[in-house]
């Protein structure tokens, strides 16, 4: 059954609501659909699944006129699979942009007319329900029909045959294709090879039947095989095994022993090893995260628009001058997915060269498709801008983050509180998430804020070391417990630990793990709910391209699936790491704000402890689209 239907503009306003339904919806899966789909620029998939708290979950489908700004979604339970949705979706949104005035609020006498296309939308879903068994089962017939012939000359010949060859009578024969006159198929060692001698005749009046003399051939032969190598094994068998050699160091020209390779400090028992390290000092200079990056001016963006035209001009020739002159002057009439498809194509390909991963550059694609589809085409204006503009207007609405990112407000009301703001930094192996971190203890004692380290990489071979040296350098406090600890429990200790002595921030560091490693990943989530961290921080190379998707999705779904909570804490933020590597190739940032909906807060340009910096939007479309 249907449970709602809506019609609503693009600004918010409530046009129309079916009352006949007035089911009352559990959870808010129409503001759910608008937040995570619609503004996220996923309005290109085909429906939107949503699980409501408790066991309600529901399907919603939508359709626009993108002419008149409207969005029409029908939300019905999921288990129930209705056919006729598409349909009448497609019938409401004909007949309403038809009395559509946009000065008009209420559309009461619409009523009616919705219960005359919803009837007539599920008559047509009875009439295909109707016609669909009545065309198996004449197909059913057919078959049985054709059939029918062949068995019964099967049945005379395997009759004729059993009676010269054996003498009997033919009463109760058994077949080896599988077919019998009423009697269940019963295949003794006796009539076997009878079935094998008929099976060639069987095969010529059977034509629809399925062979099983060819079956049993197979398996012989594959019996015959598997003696064959038996026999091999066990001529293998007979020799003796060997002792396993170890293979010893080649020694050249009877020359002395060369000594081990170990170049490291010897470690004194006090275990003040790295006392000449020096310490880093606020004469290091300022965090880039506290400097405003300067974006060029537009000139290039006009440069670009005067490549696409000479770019378009083949194109105009092609269609002719004077048709592509009153096509710009005039104005398409509504622009349609075939006009779209040629400029889509070059931005998908342009997206892809810039890192951005196949599956989101054509989700992005099929959105914006979505969103012009049917609209007029402005005059003294050309398609492929109509669709970059789309596009720029895209991207900049998925990378501007959603919620407040600022982190030292968030520090300021923990310590009102009084707890210390923990953030916990998660990723794959080999990323920089030990490094980063120290990137924004640096920043963050430069805004006068208390910072502690937490060393809960306990698997890693030099992970405390090196989280220990980054302490000194900074001078502040490190917590660790050493290797082949829980980390989780490592974790709790350090959070109180740090209300202890009043540092303001935790900043934990984990071991690297890849994301399909369902120990590590247990481990990870195990350490999230026990500790319940502030700020949950996926760090990420940006020289990824494809792999991004999968490591975000799954990184998640872990975390939600291995969650002994009923609401499991998920990634917060993404960290992007050296991003001074990837010249143009920008993409991974796309990619994984895409996947996860989480915002880029921090992104690692650089070795020292000041190459840290927010994340550009402006800058990133920018370079996307160039």
């Amino acid at each position: 059954m249907l449970e709602q239907l809506l019609i609503f503009t693009r600004g918010g306003l409530i046009l129309w609501t079916c009352k006949e339904l007035g089911n009352a919806l559990k959870g808010s899966p129409i503001d759910t659909l608008i937040r995570s789909c619609l503004l996220e620029e996923r309005s290109g998939a085909a429906s939107y699944n949503y699980d409501a708290p408790g066991a309600a979950s529901y399907t919603l489908k939508w359709t626009f006129h993108n002419e008149l700004g409207l969005v029409f979604v029908a939300v019905y339970q999921r288990i129930l699979h209705l056919l006729y949705v598409d349909e009448l979706l497609a019938m409401v949104k004909r007949d309403f942009s038809a009395i559509y005035d946009p000065k008009r609020v209420e559309y009461f006498d619409f009523d009616e007319t919705f219960r005359q296309l919803r009837k007539e939308a599920e008559a047509r879903v009875e009439e295909l329900r109707k016609v669909k068994p009545l065309g198996n089962d004449g197909r059913k017939q057919q078959v049985v029909k054709k059939g029918s012939g062949g068995f019964d000359g099967g049945n005379k010949k395997n009759k004729s045959d059993a009676k010269e060859a054996d003498g009997d009578d033919g009463k109760g024969t058994r077949l080896e294709n599988g077919h019998t006159n009423g009697n269940h198929i019963v295949v003794g060692e006796g009539n076997r090879g009878m079935g094998l001698a008929n099976g060639k005749e069987n095969a010529r009046s059977n034509n629809g039947a399925f062979d099983v003399s060819k079956l049993q051939k197979l398996k012989s032969k594959g019996v015959k095989k598997t003696t064959d190598t038996s026999v091999v094994v066990s001529k293998g068998s007979k020799a003796d095994p060997k002792k396993k050699v170890t293979k010893k160091n080649r020694v050249w020209d009877d020359s002395p022993k060369d000594a081990k390779l170990d170049f490291t400090d010897p470690v004194e028992g006090n275990g003040n090893e790295n006392e000449n390290i020096q310490v880093v000092t606020a004469d290091q200079g300022e965090s880039m995260m506290d400097q405003e990056e300067i974006i060029s001016s537009d000139s290039e963006e006009d440069e670009e628009d005067e490549e696409v035209g000479k770019d378009s001009k083949p194109d105009a020739k092609k269609k002719g001058w004077f048709s592509s002159m009153f096509q710009s002057i005039a104005g398409k009439a509504n622009l349609e997915k075939a006009d779209l498809e040629p400029a889509l194509k070059a931005l998908k390909d342009r997206l892809m060269t810039k890192n951005v991963a196949e599956e989101i550059a054509e989700k992005l694609c099929e959105s914006v498709a979505a969103s012009l589809e049917g609209k007029k085409l402005a005059s003294f204006t050309r398609i492929s801008s109509t669709v970059q503009a789309a596009m720029e207007e895209a991207l900049v609405r998925i990378l501007t983050p959603r919620r407040s990112i600022d982190i030292l407000r968030d520090v300021h009301a923990a310590k009102e509180q009084r707890k210390p703001y923990v953030v916990v930094f998660v990723g794959v192996n080999g990323v920089g998430k030990s490094t980063n971190l120290a990137k924004v203890a640096y920043w963050l004692l430069q805004h006068k804020v208390s910072v502690m380290m937490a060393a809960c990489d306990t698997f890693r071979s030099g992970a405390v070391e090196q989280l220990r040296t980054h302490a000194r350098r900074l001078q502040i406090p490190i917590f660790e417990k050493g290797y082949e600890k829980d980390p989780a429990v490592v974790a709790k200790e350090a959070i109180q630990e740090a209300a202890r002595n009043g540092s303001e921030v935790v900043l934990v560091d984990t071991a690297g793990r890849m994301q399909d490693n369902e120990p590590l990943m247990r481990a990870l989530s195990k350490l999230i709910y026990l500790n319940n961290p502030d700020l949950v921080l996926f760090v990420g190379e940006a020289l990824v391209g494809n792999d991004a998707v999968d490591q975000l999705s799954k990184f998640n779904q872990k975390l939600a699936d291995l969650s002994a909570s009923p609401n499991p804490r998920l990634i917060d933020g993404i960290l992007l790491t050296k991003f001074d590597t990837i010249d143009d190739k920008v993409g991974a940032a796309l990619s994984m704000v895409y996947i996860s909906g989480s915002p880029v807060m921090f992104v690692g340009c650089g070795q020292s402890y000041t190459d840290l910096k927010k994340l550009n939007v402006k800058a990133i479309v920018k370079t996307l689209l160039k």
